[in-house]
Order: structure tokens, then sequence, then C-alpha cells
């Protein structure tokens, strides 16, 4: 088995803050493959699916984002997992509105989600980093994560989780360049088609089939 958390705050006051993208993730992940309901345990909502060949559970802690690694040490511990079955989708401020990078292991860089799991359970777990940009000045990351998406947000932001549901099994399955790859090709804009000269209707017509005989022909040039 897998987890896959992603990381918010819950309750509807926050539902579509910047720093929720992670919660957003995992919704479409279970939205698109059919996940079981959710339901309340270890301190969390959790759904239990699968992504391929692998059983996966979804976890959205629900202790606000300064205690993630509570419920998310809840889970792991219960099934008996290690942090090397982990998987936390997140919010970057490093990375610009519509980037995605995976990576394995490091530090917290600030966020207090990553901070608490890291305390719980080390850092050596997976993390899918989320780029909502960053307002440019320190003072200002609070409210602005803690803002709601633009509305204009929307024409990378649902590509983007689109992405992220239709590589989710490439991700479970280790293959975290694929996964990458499937979130950018629903990024990328799509290919304006080549355009046609129209059929120009006053173009010479073919040359009639010559219905002489090799022969005939033959004999016509000698004439």
């Amino acid at each position: 088995m897998q987890v896959f958390a992603g990381l918010g705050n819950p309750g509807p006051k926050y539902e579509r803050n910047r720093h929720n993208v992670g919660f957003m993730a995992v919704d479409r992940i279970a939205a698109d493959h059919g996940f079981g309901p959710w339901r309340a345990k270890f301190r969390a909502l959790v759904a239990e699916g699968r992504l391929g060949p692998e059983r996966v559970l979804l976890v959205k802690p629900q202790t606000f984002m300064n205690l993630s690694g509570e419920a998310v040490a809840a889970a792991l511990g219960f099934f008996k997992l290690g942090p090397d079955t982990l998987t936390v989708f997140h919010d970057e401020l490093d990375l610009a509105p519509g980037k995605l990078r995976v990576k394995q292991g490091g530090g917290h860089a600030g966020h207090n989600g990553l901070r608490s799991i890291a305390g719980h359970l080390g850092g050596d777990f997976r993390r899918v980093r989320i780029g909502i940009g960053h307002p440019g000045r320190k003072e200002l990351v609070s409210p602005y994560v803690l803002h709601d998406f633009a509305r204009a947000d929307a024409d990378w932001l649902e590509p983007l989780l689109d992405g992220i549901a239709e590589g989710a099994p490439d991700l479970a399955a280790g293959d975290p360049g694929r996964f990458q790859n499937a979130v950018a090709r629903r990024l990328a804009p799509a290919a304006a088609p080549t355009s046609q000269p129209a059929a120009d209707t006053a173009a010479t017509p073919a040359p009639a089939r010559d219905a002489r005989s090799p022969l005939q022909r033959l004999a016509d040039r000698f004439r």
C-alpha cells in the first residue's frame, strides 16, 4: 500500500486557498479514479482505491496545516508503513504558478506542513511540489497562501489538476518522469491546426487519359 497525502486546511473557509492545492490534487485523483467515499479516520479524511495495480490510501489531514504530521503519521502507523511509501502533495512558493516537480527527501523550506510531517517521520518521503508563485516579500507570504486562487488561475490550475490525476498511476508505479510528462501534456497549449489553402475551383483540369495503344503512339511519332 502507498499513502498519498494532500496538505491543506479543513473547512469551507480555506477550500479554494492557494495553501490547499494539495487537498485539491488528491480530491481530483479520488474523483477521476473512482476511489471510495471520504471518511473520517486518523484525524483526517481518507479514501481508499487503486491506481493501476497499486492500492493507495488518500489522506487529507484535518488538523490544520501546522499539525499535518499527526494525521499522516497515524495513518502510516496503523498500516505499519514507512515514510518510503508516502507521497505528499503541497503548495510550493519557489515554483512559478503551474509548474510541478517531484522530489525525494529534502528539507521543508519553511513549509509548516512539511515541517510537521518531517518532525514525526523524518524527511525521507516523496513530495509533489505544486507551484503557486511567490508574492515577492516575506511579510506577504501568509496572506498570499491563505487567499483564494484568482479566477484567472483556473486557466492553468484545472489542466494541472487533470494532469495530476491522469499521471497518478505512473507516480504510484514509481515513474515520476512519466507522471510529470502527463502534467506537462495537459498544460501545453493545443497545437494550432495547420491551415490548408482552399481548393481552387478554377484550376486547370488534368489532361485526358491517352487511349491509344503503345504501338499506335509509336507510329504516330513518326508521321
